[in-house]
């Protein structure tokens, strides 16, 4: 029996119909359902806000998959070239399918769009992710031969579990083995008078971070980056706090953890980076930056029900940090990466 030809077309966020938009939202939210069934739904305005307002320094192409009667987004796939002058060999991309669409060719129609544009682009190396929840995603890395380049887990606390004699002694603690520090809050986008101190800071954090197998490289996040990834976070409605350590002596930044949440979600906090400058570690000053972030959420933010965070599996110091708070595993996921080339072989035989 002949399959019946699958109906993909580019979707362009900026000539979008609101058509698109709203079969694309409920998209996305099926998917979301079968991934994470305990969250809310995106709402329409936010998911646009957020396709409409890509950093300028990403490049974005994307593709959806409509039903036959033309009425519903069934799947999609895209494809991220970051343009910096770090990591030039890599494409990052993303392809959902729904359930029922599942082994009839459909990920691989897309993923052929994906690996032109990589090939296009010169980037030998394409990189995506799966969630543990959905095994249909590491089914198809393992039959395209990608390899398992980093193993994480979202880890999840919930508030009502929080051991706050913990969070009054880290942050006493604190206090006295780093007293030569002082902690300033910074809510919203970040402030123009430090923004290049965050950048570096932001580096630091960044490039000393477990890498396992990936194959990527150091990377330079310049104040202008942080400005245009702050215009995406507003436009999306999400909103931030960042706390950040400071010597009192030089005013020099020297950790810092910030934490996010949509108005969408109020139950919900996300944590983000949390990172000090290596020569200002064994002070206590991750665990002081930590405590007092969980205290704020605690004290100022009384619908959020949990904080979550992402880490790498390897990432012990966080991991230990994390645990001794009541983080506990919540979704694991996998960071898969596979030469472009190698892809281009698959698609031009054999079975997917």
């Amino acid at each position: 029996m002949t399959k019946a030809p699958i109906d993909i077309r580019p979707f362009d966020p900026a000539g979008a119909s609101d058509h698109e938009y709203t079969a694309m939202n409920r998209h996305e939210n099926r998917a979301k359902q079968e991934r994470q069934p305990e969250d809310p739904p995106t709402t329409l305005d936010e998911m646009t806000a957020i396709m409409q307002n890509i950093p300028p320094f990403v490049s974005v192409e994307k593709w959806v998959v409509w039903d036959h009667a033309g009425t519903e987004i069934v799947a999609d796939a895209e494809v991220a070239i970051v343009r910096m002058e770090e990591n030039t060999h890599l494409a990052h991309f993303g392809i959902v399918v729904e359930p029922d669409y599942r082994r009839r060719g459909t990920g691989r129609e897309l993923l052929r769009r994906v690996a032109e544009v990589a090939r296009r682009e010169g980037r030998r190396l394409m990189m995506t992710h799966t969630s543990a929840r959905i095994s249909a995603g590491e089914a198809f890395m393992e039959r395209l031969g990608a390899e398992r380049g980093q193993e994480m887990h979202i880890n999840r606390l919930l508030l009502a579990d929080l051991d706050r004699d913990v969070v009054a002694r880290w942050q006493a603690v604190g206090r006295e083995s780093a007293a030569g520090f002082t902690m300033v809050w910074r809510d919203g986008p970040y402030p123009d008078d430090q923004i290049d101190a965050i950048a570096a800071l932001t580096n630091s954090t960044m490039n000393t971070a477990p890498r396992d197998r990936l194959d990527i490289e150091d990377i330079n996040i310049t104040p202008e980056h942080l400005r245009q990834i702050d215009r995406t976070m507003t436009a999306s409605g999400i909103q931030r706090w960042m706390l950040y350590a400071s010597e009192a002596m030089t005013r020099r930044l020297a950790g810092f953890t910030e934490v996010t949440w949509n108005p969408n979600r109020p139950e919900v906090a996300n944590q983000g980076a949390t990172g000090v400058y290596p020569e200002f570690r064994r002070r206590g000053l991750g665990r002081w930056l930590k405590a007092a972030m969980l205290e704020r959420v605690l004290a100022d933010r009384p619908d959020a029900l949990s904080v979550r965070t992402g880490n790498a599996d390897s990432n012990a110091a966080m991991r230990g940090i994390n645990i001794a708070l009541g983080f506990q595993p919540y979704i694991a996921h996998c960071t898969w990466q596979l030469e472009t080339s190698k892809v281009v072989s698959y698609l031009g035989g054999g079975s997917g």
